[in-house]
């Protein structure tokens, strides 16, 4: 879930993210990371954070504090999931060393991941689209061409969530993601922070990574068509580098519709929400529970901090 910034960029809002059997709780100055092991045991991870706009003045402008944000929730979000990574690895045994990830295993991981990542959402999209075009005429246009690639992106992208929600390992992550936002929405209730409080709500939030993501492709789907090369690879190398200013300025849209659910740019949350209904899943109490004391941890250690708190 994004940590988006209040008004006057002073306060912000509670984010997290659902890691292996667990979640990743943050408050403006404080992360609290807690996973259930095999044995039933709770174990956390927390520590002091800084925002980037209070590091990097320059990262409070429009566009750039998305950037700045999102970064530091990547790096965040690794760091858990290589704690829950690791607790799952560890069997308790006193005598065993437990196996760990390492530093070069993860950076390895996200190397992998990044190419991963454009080459099915950029260079799948553009290839299909423009072979498409040249046995299609009507379809061989600037304008067509990118249509039809921000299309299949998009068809891409569904076809992914529903496969990865059909194994049972990432369906337990997905549960954990919807205790992370019935957590996150207890809080901002106002109301006394526990399971039973929690399970009433709902599992679809508007600040949610998913969301983000959609935004991200509804607005390459705009964007694409207007931009005046032609070729392969120009249009390749061209999207690869726009995708810092197109997360930055679909961050400052989720940031902008979630203050205003229930108006018309509320209705930006909207497919997002919808394709929650894959990404996040029902969880059980001790799911739930997990979450819950995740929150508390972060928000502990952001009183101590003597940080300030905010209630949507």
């Amino acid at each position: 879930m994004l940590p988006i910034l209040e008004s006057g960029e002073e306060t912000t809002l509670i984010g997290g993210q659902a890691v292996m059997e667990g979640v990743m709780m943050r408050a403006p100055h404080s992360y609290c990371v807690a996973v259930r092991k095999t044995d039933g045991t709770l174990v956390t991870e927390e520590q002091p954070i800084h925002k980037m706009s209070e590091k990097y003045p320059w990262l409070r402008f429009p566009v750039l504090r998305g950037l700045g944000t999102l970064g530091q929730a990547m790096t965040l979000g690794v760091k858990a999931l290589k704690f829950s990574a690791n607790a799952a690895l560890d069997e308790g045994e006193p005598d065993k060393k437990p196996v760990e990830i390492t530093p070069w295993m993860m950076t390895l991981n996200l190397v992998f991941s990044l190419g991963v990542f454009l080459f099915l959402y950029k260079f799948v999209p553009l290839f299909l689209a423009t072979r498409l075009g040249k046995v299609v005429p009507s379809l061989s246009g600037r304008t067509a061409t990118n249509f039809v690639d921000g299309g299949i992106r998009i068809v891409i992208f569904l076809t992914f969530l529903f496969l990865l929600s059909r194994m049972k390992d990432i369906r337990r992550v997905f549960e954990y993601h919807g205790a992370e936002h019935k957590v996150v929405f207890n809080y901002e209730s106002g109301q006394p922070l526990n399971v039973e409080n929690a399970q009433r709500f709902v599992t679809f939030h508007p600040r949610c990574g998913t969301n983000f993501l959609f935004v991200v492709m509804g607005m390459s789907f705009l964007v694409y068509p207007l931009l005046p090369v032609d070729g392969f690879l120009p249009k390749l190398l061209l999207r690869i580098a726009l995708l810092p200013l197109i997360a930055g300025v679909s961050y400052e849209l989720i940031r902008f519709a979630a203050k205003r659910q229930g108006t018309l740019m509320g209705l930006l949350s909207t497919p997002g929400l919808w394709l929650q209904r894959i990404t996040t899943q029902p969880p059980d109490d001790s799911q739930a529970a997990v979450a819950i004391h995740a929150l508390n941890g972060a928000m502990a250690l952001e009183e101590k901090q003597g940080g300030e708190l905010v209630i949507a």
